[in-house]
């Protein structure tokens, strides 16, 4: 994750769909936004999980500011996806907060998820 969204000018919300073994199915981009913000529908991201037959999937999403912090509407965000998720069957299992230099935020390792 971040490879693909580390140098982007413009904030970007991806996923990345996994199977029940974990493996990588692939990576879809969501939206692309401005540079402070992105517009996540969650039909739109659990769309593409089903469409993958992903049993699991990894939020991400870069900060053109440069610094990774989840805002409160990342937290939010995260919140909503996780409930979508669990009707779904499809387990969001950490949510990753790309900036600039390799600086990266798990919010499962933050103990915010």
């Amino acid at each position: 994750l971040k490879r693909y969204l580390e140098h982007e000018d413009r904030e970007h919300f991806v996923i990345l769909m996994l199977n029940v073994k974990l493996d990588l199915l692939g990576l879809h981009t969501v939206s692309i936004g401005t540079l402070s913000s992105a517009t996540v529908c969650p039909r739109d991201v659990f769309k593409a999980a089903l469409l993958a037959n992903a049993g699991s999937i990894v939020l991400g999403h870069n900060h053109p500011s440069g610094d990774p912090e989840p805002s409160p509407e990342d937290l939010n965000i995260t919140r909503v996806l996780r409930q979508a998720g669990e009707v779904l069957n499809i387990e969001v299992l950490d949510h990753v907060i790309v900036g600039h230099g390799g600086k990266v935020c798990s919010l499962k390792a933050k103990g915010l998820f």
